[in-house]
């Protein structure tokens, strides 16, 4: 085990973190040290079972982004905007980390980034939980830190919650809300990033410098919808919200889910081949409803 080159996941007991800190156990070619807040949370103990080393951390603390950095070879990040709503916060942790990372010297950081769509539309389009990840991964690129950027597609997981059909009020049928058109949503399972990450860091070379957007397959709100109707039985319709329509909704995040599929709509650069070829047991969508059919119990 000491003689395995370490790689410090951040996040590790996250959805995203314990993808990566499972994959990169399973692959067995790094030792993993992982990093969390809580120490004895469940997911913390599996992976300490899974043979990771998991440490206290805090990614707001600069002693503490040191150690849990110290002696890796490199490092996986993921930064939650949802967790304190703060776009200020969350660029102070990706840099934090970057320059601690410059500091220490680590040959490769895969952090979890997307577009700065405010930069990209000249502030045309505010999508707060990208514009922050791509704020860090900038900072990342100009300090000269050997870096992959892998832009993730939207979770699959959302059509188990934000994105849930919803009875229609005027008939024996439920309604899909997520206002993209006719232009087709590319997405994955959150599940299916660990192996996709763990590939990258076995490939340094074609991968550092470089930013990898990831995507099991793209689909159309009305096929999202179509898959969900066959799986569950139930039927299942594109409500055909329009984003000016979706920001008026009134819930907290409205208006930048509805700039978010805006700049979805723009086609944003996913690679659905690279994404199966770095794990080819990435799940369809009609796999993961398959496998979540529980989720809709009481539809």
């Amino acid at each position: 085990m000491a003689s395995k080159k370490v790689i410090t996941v951040f996040g590790a007991t996250g959805a995203q973190g314990g993808s990566v800190a499972r994959a990169i156990l399973e692959s067995k070619k790094f030792a993993v040290r992982a990093v969390t807040r809580d120490v004895t949370r469940p997911n913390a103990l599996e992976l300490q079972r899974l043979g990771a080393e998991v440490v206290k951390g805090d990614l707001n603390d600069k002693a503490s982004v040191d150690s849990a950095l110290k002696g890796a070879y490199g490092a996986f990040l993921v930064t939650n905007f949802w967790d304190a709503l703060n776009k200020d916060k969350e660029v102070f942790q990706g840099k934090l980390v970057a320059d601690t990372a410059k500091h220490l010297g680590l040959k490769h950081v895969v952090y979890s980034g997307l577009e700065n769509v405010k930069r990209l539309t000249d502030g045309k389009l505010q999508v707060p939980h990208f514009d922050s990840k791509g704020e860090v991964e900038e900072y990342f690129w100009s300090i000269g830190i050997p870096m992959t950027s892998v832009r993730v597609a939207a979770y699959f997981e959302n059509f188990l919650t934000a994105w849930r059909p919803v009875k229609a009020s005027d008939g024996d049928y439920y309604t899909l809300a997520v206002p993209m058109g006719d232009v087709p949503m590319d997405g994955i399972s959150v599940a299916d990033i660990g192996a996709v990450v763990s590939n990258i860091f076995n490939s340094p070379e074609e991968f550092l410098g470089k930013a990898v957007g990831l995507s099991a397959e793209a689909l159309t709100v009305q096929q999202y919808a179509d898959v969900l109707s066959k799986v569950l039985g139930k039927k299942v319709r594109d409500a055909k919200i329009t984003p000016e329509v979706f920001e008026k909704l009134g819930f907290p995040a409205a208006k930048e889910i509805a700039d978010m599929c805006r700049f979805y709509q723009m086609k944003p650069d996913r690679d659905v081949k690279l994404t199966h070829r770095l794990n080819p047991k990435v799940k369809s969508f009609s796999q993961f409803i398959s496998e979540n059919q529980g989720a809709f119990k009481g539809m």
